[in-house]
């Protein structure tokens, strides 16, 4: 019963979730391929807000709310390593573009 309390309560956050699956699919399959890769390494770069967010959550955690500490960690670590990687692949699309030196 507590499962479905839980749906209950939050049918109306379920539905914003669901909905924005399918525009993120819907957008996502209108991009060329050849603009894909530039878009996502962009998008991935801009993921700090990742970053923040579970700062934010990290600091208002209890002390003795270890997962909320280890998911809030693990959310740091994994935004981070998201955004350093939007990094170097813009960087490395970048050099393409770059006249080559004689």
């Amino acid at each position: 019963m507590g499962f479905l309390n839980w749906i209950t309560e939050n049918q109306q956050i379920i539905y914003i979730v669901v909905l924005m699956i399918f525009v993120g699919i819907e957008i996502i399959g209108r991009v060329p391929s050849v603009l894909h890769t530039p878009l996502m390494s962009g998008a991935n770069a801009i993921h700090g807000v990742v970053i923040i967010g579970a700062i934010i959550v990290m600091g208002k955690a209890e002390s003795d709310n270890y997962l909320a500490l280890i998911l809030g960690f693990l959310a740091v670590v994994l935004g981070t390593l998201n955004v350093v990687g939007g990094f170097v692949v813009t960087d490395r699309m970048l050099e393409m573009f770059k006249k080559k030196k004689k």
